[in-house]
C-alpha cells in the first residue's frame, strides 16, 4: 500500500520523504489554509520534493470551472492530481481532464455507488472517508472494502485512496482490505511506529544494559 501524506506543511513532508515514507501528498482548502502560503507556491515546493502524485484541489462548483480550475492547476508540474469533489458536476470535470491525459482524484465519496461512477468517468484516484463515516456511526473501513470488491468485479483501474483516516489502526486495517493508497495526516503515519510492548521492552535492556557498566562509544 503507497503512502500519501496528508498536510501542506513542507517539513512534515521533507521528514517522512527522507525516511522513505512518502509515495505521494494530498492537500485541501483547508491544509493550504493552516498552511498560510499561496497555494501555487506551496504546491510546487510540494511537488518539486515529490515524485509521487500531488493532489491539488479545485474550488468551483460548476463543471466549466473545475475544469479550467484544473487546467491551471496541472501547470503547475507534472505529478499534479487535480481533485474534484464527488458531485455530478465533478464527475463532468473528471470525464473532460482524465480525457485530456490528466490525474484526477474524486474527493468526499461516501458510497459504493459513488466510487462506481467515479471509475466510470475516468478517475484516476477515488478518495473515500472513513473518519467522517465513523464519525455517523457508519464503518468506514465496510465502504473501502465494497469498493474493492466492485472494482475487482469489474477491472477498474481507479486507485481506492483511503482518506479521511484518523488512527494508526486505520492503516493497517485499510492494508488489509486492500486499499491501494492511504493518505493520512504525519503524526498518524508516525504513531503507526508505536507499541506499548516496545517501549516496555526497551526500558528492560537500557537497565539491564546500565548494569553492565559497559560502553559501546
Amino acid at each position: 500500500m503507497r503512502f500519501f501524506v496528508d498536510t501542506a506543511e513542507i517539513d512534515a513532508i521533507k521528514e517522512l520523504h527522507d525516511l522513505g515514507m512518502v509515495d505521494g501528498v494530498t492537500t485541501n482548502p483547508s491544509l493550504i489554509m493552516k498552511s498560510g502560503r499561496d497555494i501555487k507556491e506551496v504546491t510546487k515546493e510540494i511537488c518539486d520534493l515529490v515524485d509521487g502524485p500531488v493532489s491539488a484541489e479545485t474550488v468551483a462548483l460548476d463543471a466549466e470551472g473545475m475544469i479550467n480550475e484544473g487546467r491551471e492547476l496541472a501547470k503547475i508540474a507534472d505529478n499534479i492530481a487535480i481533485k474534484v469533489p464527488l458531485t455530478w458536476a465533478g464527475l463532468k470535470a473528471c470525464k473532460t481532464l482524465s480525457d485530456e491525459g490528466r490525474m484526477v482524484n474524486v474527493t468526499l465519496c461516501f458510497s459504493a455507488n459513488q466510487a462506481l461512477l467515479a471509475a466510470k468517468a475516468g478517475a484516476t484516484f477515488i478518495s473515500p472517508f472513513i473518519g467522517r463515516l465513523d464519525d455517523i456511526n457508519i464503518d468506514g473501513l465496510d465502504l473501502i472494502a465494497d469498493i474493492r470488491t466492485i472494482y475487482d468485479n469489474y477491472g477498474f483501474e481507479t486507485n481506492i485512496l483511503a482518506a479521511s483516516i484518523r488512527t494508526a489502526n486505520h492503516m493497517s486495517d485499510c492494508a488489509k482490505i486492500g486499499a491501494d493508497v492511504a493518505t493520512a495526516p504525519p503524526a498518524v503515519i508516525k504513531a503507526m511506529a508505536n507499541h506499548v510492548l516496545t517501549d516496555k521492552g526497551l526500558d528492560a535492556f537500557l537497565k539491564d544494559w546500565e548494569k553492565t557498566g559497559q560502553k559501546i562509544l
